[in-house]
């Protein structure tokens, strides 16, 4: 039968269809023509007068016994209840060995989001709960594929002031400062290194901006991403014979860390003449921007 009202996907318990006398008001087992609750909790009833949805206010419902109608109802009115068969907001499920829900499950872990998304037993660690009033609480982040869904640990450094060079000698940069570290992850005062020690795939990415001694002077530079001391991706501007003053390069790559692998940065910069230097922040407009910088962070689900 058609209704008017939101439809329950557990679905209807029981339709109980039922005429008024003149003046009942009371719809109970009790009367010849009337009809107990088979359903204990109230808050899931739909009652309707001559295919009209009443509201809370239209009737009085008590659980497990009556209906109770806020105006009388006449004999040639319609009165139908539907209960509705729900889970309640506190309840939690549990996955049956068939893969369905079993009929008499027991609700004792909460929902669980297990790998690949699928829902776990109730023997697996809680992840996912609902509370009585409706709230979803996580107590884990949930998994995929068993990578945690976390770009962690993730760093990025930068340096607090210049860093002098030796000409034509490969020479690793010191990024003392730490913008933010979430694991503590790189060592911004000894080694100047990265190591995760969290096994997956990393981005990384970093830039130095080097200096000749003089004007014109720049002759060729190197920046090296080293892995484990050894030089891992390198990017290079040579300048032949059109030697310049001072210029930047960058590189951004991923790669595939174990839990004990470490990342450096090195430079390699020849000046014509004298030592060249690292910059750290490039004056524009009597502002101060980072120059030189070293970064990476975890990548999801890889």
């Amino acid at each position: 039968m058609p209704y008017i009202g939101s439809s329950i996907s557990n679905g209807v318990r029981r339709v109980h269809t039922y005429t008024a006398t003149a003046s009942q008001t009371t719809f109970t087992g009790a009367s010849s023509e009337g009809v107990t609750l088979s359903y204990a909790d109230t808050n899931y009833i739909d009652v309707f007068q001559n295919g009209v949805l009443l509201g809370n206010d239209d009737y009085t419902a008590t659980s497990g016994t009556s209906v109770v109608l806020s105006q009388s109802a006449s004999s040639s009115d319609l009165i139908v209840i539907i209960c509705y068969d729900v889970f309640s907001v506190a309840d939690t499920v549990s996955k049956s060995s068939g893969g369905s829900f079993d009929s008499a499950v027991t609700m004792s872990s909460g929902l669980r989001v297990a790998d690949g998304g699928n829902i776990g037993s109730a023997s697996d660690t809680d992840a996912m709960a609902i509370s009585s009033d409706g709230v979803v609480n996580f107590t884990q982040i949930p998994t995929v594929n068993s990578k945690q869904l976390t770009n962690t640990p993730t760093f990025l450094a930068k340096m607090s002031g210049n860093q002098d060079v030796t000409s034509q000698s490969k020479t690793k940069v010191e990024f003392d400062t730490e913008v933010y570290d979430t694991d503590g992850k790189y060592d911004h005062s000894t080694n100047y290194r990265f190591t995760p020690t969290v096994a997956g795939t990393y981005f990384l990415y970093a830039q130095v901006d080097a200096k000749s001694n003089n004007n014109t002077e720049l002759r060729d530079f190197f920046l090296v991403l080293a892995k484990n001391g050894s030089d891992l991706y390198v990017t290079r501007h040579n300048h032949t014979n059109n030697f310049s003053n001072r210029e930047a390069l960058n590189i951004q790559v991923t790669d595939v860390a174990n839990t004990t692998d470490y990342y450096e940065v090195k430079v390699y910069v020849s000046d014509a003449s004298g030592n060249p230097t690292l910059t750290a922040l490039e004056p524009l407009g009597g502002d101060n921007g980072v120059a030189s910088y070293f970064g990476a962070y975890k990548l999801i689900g890889i």
